[in-house]
């Protein structure tokens, strides 16, 4: 039995960056090429392997979006799942750091986690007048992220059993190294209503990283664990719901 369109289960994919904000570069590579390439490997296989599932894009192009137009889009789709895909880098020309992480929205525990989603946060500062559309929130400063200390997260529970599904699979299925799940404030993340995360696949300045990364094979092998964790999930999202569920 076709499921009607409307008891489609709907998925948000968000490729971070785009158009004129390449997000992190090193050399010829660049993020936002790794972030598009990732997400329509993965929502190709989310089409091709599951039908109750409506899959909808942020951009399918290289094009430049607000974070705001992102989070928007999930909202006006009344998405069930926002996902998020970046590229992570540090502030040194190359790195010894490597492999993949996958965030919920939330108080940075770490320095570390702060300077990614300040890294992240910054691009609102290519937008005029960001200071007024983001609630004068200063990408750069700490104290701008107290805010995410005293947002209710009804969501959690659901974004955390996501993220852990797929930084499963990027050990096992992609022999990335697991950096975890973690918490951080990202702008992203803070409207989007309903259970949304971000993943870092990996360190563009690291050179054996990015050159994975750059690749198709690599693209793919990561989009397939974010494929088969996100199946978990939805097997799970079913069982709750009563739904019969197939493999």
């Amino acid at each position: 039995v076709m499921l009607a369109a409307a008891n489609k289960f709907v998925v948000v994919i968000d490729a971070g960056h785009g158009g004129r904000d390449p997000g992190a570069v090193r050399g010829k590579i660049q993020e936002k090429s790794i972030n598009l390439g990732v997400a329509l490997a993965l929502g190709n296989m989310i089409k091709e392997n599951m039908g109750d599932v409506k899959v909808v894009y942020t951009r399918n192009r290289d094009v430049y979006l607000t974070l705001n137009e992102r989070a928007e889009k999930a909202n006006r789709e009344k998405a069930n799942l926002f996902i998020s895909i970046h590229t992570n880098a540090t502030a040194s020309k190359s790195t010894t750091a490597s492999g993949a992480d996958t965030y919920i929205m939330g108080l940075a525990r770490s320095e570390e986690s702060l300077e990614v989603a300040k890294r992240e946060n910054s691009v609102i500062l290519l937008e005029d007048d960001y200071s007024a559309k983001y609630e004068g929130f200063d990408p750069n400063q700490p104290e701008s992220y107290i805010i995410f200390e005293f947002m209710s997260n009804k969501y959690m529970e659901q974004s955390l059993e996501l993220a852990s599904a797929i930084q499963t699979q990027f050990r096992t299925r992609a022999k990335r190294v697991d950096r975890g799940v973690r918490q951080a404030g990202f702008l992203v993340l803070r409207k989007p209503s309903m259970p949304s995360i971000l993943i870092e696949l990996g360190f563009i300045n690291n050179a054996n990283e990015a050159a994975f990364l750059n690749s198709k094979a690599g693209q793919r092998k990561m989009a397939e664990s974010i494929f088969e964790g996100f199946k978990k999930y939805k097997r799970e999202f079913d069982k709750k719901r009563g739904v019969a569920v197939g493999d």
